[in-house]
């Protein structure tokens, strides 16, 4: 036996890295994937593989296209073109016009996937995402303020590395439930989460009120809160906030002085009638110069969300309102350090803020394939929450937006104490549970906070339209079942 000592050991790695958790690819999903290896090789050997089901059926992240939704075709035409621009003239006759003229003017512009760009990402791309803020907002958007990444994920990272200090207690306010990259982040920065509340009664809405609560508890406990994130549509509730809402949101930072993080990958996924998505940037401007320019806001976006749910070309940018030119240039650096954002998720990016437009050749496919998209979302959203809430202690605010439920579980006390015996929380008792009866995978809610005493989890509606309704059986039959046995 090797009397050999390692050097790295949970007792000398970084004590950060032990505290941080993610529980969306936690301890679920890794017997999920223990699953769908089981299944694999009993099907390469001919053999059954001893579980009830099939497939593992992947509900615990955004990630669309795992659950079979298809590209975009004009975005993996000009894909193809950038990766290999020799296809133009061998075989134009494969690509639609406007695809190949998208990639001839990144191409001539310098583009290309297979070497670094500038390092905050190519100035044509910036340019056309300034023009679809533009666009979007009413309100010029300036191409410098833009840093595009490696998703959004990575934007809020580098933001996050700006504020946090190792000499102080710097909190960032982030909601609960809340999507756990924050806490994950800050764990690993040193940094101090302050949660503040949604409240579920109402839907997930956002009480201003608590706003203050939280800041002051914090400050009490001396730590200086330097940012506030808001997930807006929110993760993992669905919620949109009001404009009304959103204008005492920005009140509110410029009264305590904090920074506004504007997660709005979600703002494609919209789906309540009535509702629509306004940017923060917006709501700002609209509320004056003497406002707007006393707030920093920083937007992020994303290709994963949306109809694209383009998650594994990693493309997302941070775009920069009211922040001071020094402070820019210390983001700059960050990017730079990193060289620069994946090409190709750049390309998906320009393809995203700059869609084909009416008259380009592609634009009739892309417009119903977008329609398709978002439509199909909306009835399997609607569908599952019916569903879930049909079953036997089980509440689920109707979805607005983004691409997840939320239900609540009352669970009968002969779980909370096999859980207690497992030495798990009960909400990942019953997530397992659920996962070796039917094979389909949740996120339990304790990986996103909730409230002392309640039970959670979080389930994507992204599963294929044809199978959501296996989907919905699958779940009614094992909640039946698990609640009579533990009654």
């Amino acid at each position: 036996m090797s009397d050999y000592v390692h050097i790295l050991r949970s007792d000398t790695i970084n004590p950060r890295v032990l505290i941080a958790k993610y529980e969306v690819r936690g301890a679920v999903t890794t017997r999920a994937n223990d699953f769908e290896m089981q299944l694999l090789d009993a099907k390469k050997k001919g053999v059954p593989s001893g579980l009830p089901f099939e497939y593992v059926t992947y509900c615990n992240i955004g990630n669309p296209q795992k659950l079979k939704q298809k590209p975009l075709t004009f975005i993996r035409q000009v894909l193809s073109l950038m990766e290999y621009p020799e296809l133009i003239e061998k075989a134009p006759q494969a690509f639609a016009p406007d695809a190949i003229a998208r990639a001839k003017r990144l191409l001539d512009a310098g583009f290309l996937t297979g070497t670094y760009s500038f390092s905050k990402g190519h100035h044509v791309i910036r340019q056309d995402i300034a023009d679809f803020i533009a666009a979007r907002d009413g309100f010029p958007c300036d191409p410098d303020s833009i840093y595009i990444t490696d998703g959004a994920s990575a934007a809020v990272r580098h933001m996050l590395s700006l504020m946090v200090r190792s000499d102080k207690k710097i909190g960032v306010m982030t909601p609960t439930p809340q999507y756990p990259l924050y806490a994950s982040l800050l764990a690993l920065q040193n940094g101090v989460q302050v949660g503040y509340p949604l409240n579920e009664e109402t839907g997930w809405a956002l009480v201003p009120a608590e706003l203050d609560r939280a800041y002051e508890e914090a400050t009490a406990q001396g730590v200086e809160c330097r940012a506030l994130v808001i997930i807006n549509p929110n993760n993992p509730t669905g919620n949109i906030l009001s404009v009304e809402c959103m204008q005492e949101i920005i009140r509110f930072c410029i009264k305590r002085r904090v920074v506004l993080l504007a997660d709005e990958v979600y703002q494609e996924n919209v789906y309540e009638d009535g509702t629509k998505f306004v940017s923060f940037r917006k709501v700002a401007h609209d509320m004056g110069d003497d406002v707007f320019k006393r707030i920093e806001i920083a937007s992020f976006h994303s290709v994963s969300k949306g109809f694209l749910g383009e998650c594994g070309h990693r493309g997302g940018y941070v775009q920069l309102d009211n922040f001071l030119p020094e402070v820019q240039a210390q983001l700059y650096k960050m990017t730079s350090i990193a060289l620069c954002s994946n090409t190709v998720g750049q390309v998906v990016m320009d393809c995203m803020v700059n869609p084909p437009k009416p008259g380009d050749a592609s634009y009739e496919l892309y417009q119903k394939e977008r329609n398709d998209i978002i439509q199909s979302l909306k009835r399997r959203a609607f569908k599952l929450s019916a569903a879930i809430n049909s079953l036997e202690g089980f509440t689920c605010a109707k979805p607005s937006g983004a691409m997840y439920l939320f239900p609540s579980v009352v669970l009968p006390p002969k779980v909370i104490e096999a859980a207690k015996a497992a030495e798990m929380p009960p909400d990942t008792f019953y997530a397992l549970k659920l996962l070796e009866g039917t094979g389909i995978c949740v996120v339990p809610g304790s990986g996103f906070g909730q409230r002392e005493g309640t039970y959670h989890f979080r389930i994507t509606f992204l599963p294929p339209e044809d199978q959501i309704d296996t989907v919905v059986e699958s779940i009614k039959k094992f909640h039946a079942e698990f609640i009579a046995q533990y009654k």
